[in-house]
């Protein structure tokens, strides 16, 4: 992503996870963001430009984004284990670069459902300052609602034409939580053309 991307190996439940780490360019981190990227067997890895382009606004933000690629993915260790594992991963991976501090989380798609569930069990453990979900894969997989006392800190963006993710999925998630999502007009699932608007939204998001 820049010169100041670091790599680093960090240890789960299937052994070795990549990941890369970006920290903001000077002044005090607010905190850590863990992000969590689209389906392991569709080829998602923290490389998607969705995923990059959630690290790029917290940076700017003043957070450290930490990206990793699931079990079975790149570089990292295991199989693909229908998200069951990969929220592991994802815990396993808080508790590495964030153990304490303000601790933020986002995912994109597949990784939108997973964070969901790391969301729900970190939920009266540690507070989460951010939470932030993209493409949420709700016509594919049981995403976890959001807990209400974490709403206002939360945040849902799906585009409207997503034709990979129904919007009336997300919606139908949303509805008995009274949970708002954000809906971009005629934009589909990977926000081609689109990038620079998600990352502002984000950023809106996060200034507030």
């Amino acid at each position: 992503m820049n010169s100041a991307t670091q790599s680093l190996a960090l240890q789960g439940d299937a052994g070795v996870l990549e990941a890369l780490r970006d920290v903001p360019p000077e002044g005090a981190m607010r905190g850590t963001v863990v992000i969590a990227h689209p389906h392991p067997l569709f080829g998602g890895t923290m490389q998607n430009k969705v995923v990059q382009t959630l690290a790029r606004a917290f940076v700017q933000c003043g957070w450290q984004a930490v990206r990793f690629n699931f079990r079975g993915v790149g570089a990292s260790a295991g199989i693909y284990d229908e998200g069951r594992g990969e929220a592991q991963d994802m815990l396993s991976v808080v508790s590495q670069v964030a153990p304490e501090g303000p601790l933020a989380l986002a995912g994109f798609s597949f990784g939108a459902f997973v964070t969901s569930h790391v969301a729900q069990a970190l939920h009266g453990q540690r507070p989460l300052d951010k939470l932030v979900l993209v493409g949420t894969a709700a016509s594919r997989f049981a995403v976890a609602p959001v807990p209400p006392d974490l709403h206002e800190r939360t945040l849902v963006i799906h585009g409207e034409q997503d034709d990979t993710v129904a919007l009336a999925s997300v919606m139908d998630w949303a509805r008995p939580q009274t949970l708002p999502v954000t809906v971009i007009p005629g934009v589909e699932h990977f926000f081609h053309g689109q990038l620079p608007l998600l990352k502002s939204l984000v950023v809106r998001h996060l200034q507030a």
